[in-house]
């Protein structure tokens, strides 16, 4: 019997046992409890988060042991609560917060909580400190939060609220720090926030506000630092803000505004840093500005103003930052710029200033970043410009300068980007290349360079990107080491009147694009050129090589595109090419090639002017061959094949006549839609714009207008290559404007890119050519299983993409659009970015321009 009640007993004992065990823990402790039963911890982050087998009465708190829970000095109350960064999420009920009446500080920042804030946290009236940023709380920020009147950080960052900004926030006059930038905020900002009275920081950027800002913001004595751009506001900046005496940093960038700069913001003699820029703010430079000699940053770029950079500015000895690019300036740099002894950064490019550059530019200071392309600048390059030893770009190109490249930039051993392209500069190419073993990218393409390229180019042992194309009269031979360059991925040297022959490609694990057509080269292809696995394009044409097609162009992997067009190569085309998955264009034309054409559809797709001028050759898409691969012909010694001869080229004749009169009605057509033109980058053959519009529609006239049903299309080209269509419209005043920018988009090649191949346009539209990505988007396929090594890669390649956007595009190409939908995957299913710099080219199409706008276009990331 005893036996029997022992055996019933026993599960009763450890319920009991454990509701008499929870009944003990203090009501902090189960509140907490509560708290992490109803969120999501995946990380497992409040492990410690329980309540031990034995709980000794007590008058402290159990909790205060628990990772993130600060007790006072007794262990009887709970006074901090910090969950910085636990990976925990869920929505919060707030039903726990009422016990925390002692609470001072509570931190949630750093997590995924989403839903509504609770209001209970307003019932916490003795906090401090409020942190939710870096979260994804929504909805209307709630009511109540003036409850908090001892309140003196909110750090709401980073979410989803929506809706108003609280107005009821500057009833709590101990506030020093107000931060509600990053989430959905619509509505003006409230004038009520012009009342703080200890306030030192008020972040507001990056919502959607609208309407004025209200000018009662120029009461903010105590404010010491402003961000409130990246808005939709209207109307200018309010001239009371040059009140707040105490600021030492506003930033208003990227809202909207108009009207000129209010001179009154020289008044602000303590601000250190200034941005306003991404506006369409008009008018001159004030020339108070020389009043904030504290001023270390200045960047008005991307505005609409006019005349000349004032003298005064030479006053502010402390700038080390001043960007004015992208505005209507003009007028020479003053002399007392280059004198400013903390400046590092100057970027003034893109506007309409002449004369020289200062004489002493880099004398009195560590110049750092200068660039001062696609103005009207002239003379020489100023012989102190490395003189700091620290500049790491220089960018001159799209100028009138002239002279050589002087002796001292071989000194820039700091050298990282080299830019001097479409100028007069002229002599040779003087500089020492082992002294810049930093030097990636350099650019010294449309200029008057003289004597070759220097065989120390081979020391340069970081470059990248080497282009010296449209230096008519460069002459010399390539370098014979110029491949085993280490890292060069891009080597340009097109009508530079080269000869001699191609150098062995022994070395060449780096190189993607090599262009080396109309030059004066001679000899064969070398067929060490199979050491080139990442050759992506090599450009040949209209030089006086020789020789067969090597066997090893058709196996390399990656190659895309390869023109040998113009040359004097003889035998067959190897058939090593129909196996290439990789290959888009292959032009051959006019060599004496002779055979037959590989018959797999690669080739078929192409356009017979890729294999024209070899009399020799045949196949589709040129004739058919008739037996030993040789085409048939007419055979034109009898009579009655003369006769039909001349029936022949009458009929020709009269169409002719036809055409010629069609184009004629065609050519008076154009004066209402506006002539077809094209612009061509690397990879895309000679086309011409009626050529691709043609391959959208092929009823289609070089004056019609193609109409697709959705904004992008695929079409398939003359040679066969596809490609996807980005149909943009504009208006005719902004054509140079974005025409220009979609070059700068162009020109930017990365293998984590899709390459923009080209565009077509008229004063109407535009259609963008990118290549044709066969294996869809990330978006299609988020849902595949992956392995780690995968998704890995796509992570890596994503962040290459973007990385090179960011840093090695100067100025940098915003991608503005990044989503799932717009990571592609090629024919390896490398992943790409696509439609990269569209939302920039989108916000040159809305903002109001004048006429006279500067077309070369750079937006900030």
């Amino acid at each position: 019997m005893e036996i029997l009640k022992l055996k019933y007993s026993i599960p009763l004992i450890f319920p009991l046992f454990f509701v008499a065990a929870f009944s003990a823990v203090d009501p902090f402790s189960q509140a907490l409890l509560s708290f992490k039963s109803e969120i999501i911890d995946d990380s497992n982050s409040l492990s410690d988060w329980i309540v031990p087998t034995l709980v000794n009465s007590s008058d402290k708190i159990l909790a205060c042991s628990w990772s993130g829970v600060k007790c006072d000095n007794n262990s009887s109350s709970i006074i901090g609560l910090d969950l910085y960064m636990k990976n925990l999420g869920g929505a919060l009920s707030g039903k726990q917060f009422n016990v925390f009446v002692d609470l001072l500080d509570l931190n949630l920042s750093y997590n995924s909580f989403s839903q509504q804030l609770p209001q209970s946290i307003f019932n916490l009236t003795n906090l401090r400190s409020l942190d939710i940023s870096r979260n994804n709380f929504s909805g209307h920020f709630p009511r109540g939060i003036s409850n908090l009147q001892n309140l003196v950080v909110l750090d709401a960052f980073s979410n989803s609220f929506s809706g108003p900004l609280p107005p009821d926030v500057s009833q709590i006059q101990p506030l020093k720090v107000l931060n509600f930038a990053g989430s959905y905020f619509r509505g003006p900002i409230p004038s009520e926030y012009g009342s703080f009275k200890s306030l030192d920081f008020i972040h507001l950027a990056g919502n959607f506000l609208s309407g004025k800002i209200p000018p009662e913001l120029g009461m903010l004595r105590t404010v010491t630092h402003m961000e409130i751009g990246y808005n939709v506001y209207e109307g200018s900046i309010p001239w009371q803000l040059g009140n707040m005496s105490e600021l030492q940093y506003l930033d208003i960038a990227g809202a909207n505004l108009s009207g000129p700069i209010p001179k009154e913001l020289g008044n602000l003699t303590k601000l250190e840093s200034l941005f306003l820029f991404r506006n369409q703010l008009n008018g001159m430079i004030p020339w108070e500005f020389s009043n904030i000699v504290s001023l270390q940053s200045l960047d008005l770029s991307d505005n609409l103003l006019s005349g000349t950079i004032p003298d005064s500015l030479s006053e502010l000895k402390n700038l080390r930052l001043l960007s004015l690019m992208y505005n209507d300036l003009s007028g020479t740099v003053p002399e007392g710029i280059a004198k400013l002894p903390q400046l590092d950064t100057l970027l003034i490019w893109n506007n309409f200033f002449s004369g020289p550059l200062p004489e002493n530019l880099g004398r009195y200071s560590k110049l750092k970043y200068v660039d001062v392309s696609t103005n009207e600048f002239v003379g020489e390059i100023p012989p102190g410009i490395c003189a700091g030893g620290m500049l790491m770009k220089l960018i001159l190109f799209s100028n009138n300068f002239t002279g050589g490249l002087h002796p001292s930039l071989s000194n820039c051993s700091t050298l990282v980007r080299l830019r001097v392209e479409d100028n007069s500069f002229s002599g040779e190419l003087s500089v020492i290349f082992s002294n810049l073993s930093e030097v990636i990218y350099m650019d010294l393409s449309r200029n008057k360079f003289v004597g070759g390229i220097t065989v120390d180019i081979t020391e340069a042992s970081s470059l990248q990107y080497l282009n010296v194309s449209n230096n008519p009269q460069l002459g010399g031979v390539i370098p014979e080491k110029l491949w085993s360059l280490p890292s060069l991925q891009n080597f340009s040297a097109a009508s530079c009147s080269i000869s001699g022959n191609i150098p062995s490609f022994d070395i060449c694990k780096s190189m993607m694009v090599v262009d080396l057509s109309k030059n004066n080269l001679s000899g064969t292809v070398p067929e060490s050129i199979s050491n080139c696995k990442g050759l992506l394009a090599m450009d040949l044409s209209i030089n006086n090589l020789s020789g067969h097609i090597p066997v090893q162009l058709a196996t390399l992997p990656a190659i895309s595109v390869l023109d040998m067009s113009h040359n004097s190569f003889s035998g067959p085309i190897p058939m090593q090419f129909g196996n290439s998955s990789s290959l888009k264009l292959l032009n051959v034309s006019f060599n004496d090639i002779s055979g037959s054409i590989p018959l797999e559809k690669a080739f078929r797709m192409m356009d017979s002017s890729a294999f024209m001028g070899n009399p020799r050759l045949c196949g589709v898409p040129l004739r058919t061959c008739h037996g030993k691969g040789m085409p048939s012909g007419l055979e034109l010694g009898s009579r009655r094949t003369q006769k039909f001869a001349w029936v022949l080229i009458s009929c020709a004749v009269i169409v002719l006549l036809i055409v010629m009169i069609i184009f004629g009605m065609l050519h008076f057509r154009k004066g209402t839609k506006g002539e077809w033109k094209i612009v061509s980058f690397s990879g895309l053959p000679g086309f011409t714009a009626n050529d691709v519009l043609r391959s959208f529609n092929a009823a289609e006239a070089a004056d019609a207008v193609p109409s697709f049903p959705h904004s992008v299309c695929k079409a398939v080209l003359p040679t066969g290559i596809t490609v996807s269509v980005k149909k943009i419209e504009w208006e005719q005043k902004r054509v140079d404007t974005m025409s220009r920018f979609i070059n700068r988009m162009g020109n930017a090649r990365h293998k984590n890119l899709t390459r923009l191949l080209g565009f077509v346009y008229n004063k109407h539209m535009a259609y963008l050519l990118y290549d044709y990505s066969p294996n869809g988007s990330l978006a299609e396929k988020i849902k595949m299983k992956r392995d780690w090594e995968t998704k890995y890669k796509i992570i890596i390649g994503v962040a290459r993409g973007l990385s090179f956007l960011h840093h090695d595009c100067f100025p940098a190409i915003p991608h503005g659009d990044l989503k799932a939908s717009k990571i592609v995957f090629d024919e390896t299913m490398e992943p790409q970015l696509e439609e990269y710099g569209l939302s920039s080219l989108y916000q040159l199409k809305n903002i109001e321009l004048p006429a006279t706008t500067n077309p070369e276009a750079g937006f900030k990331t």
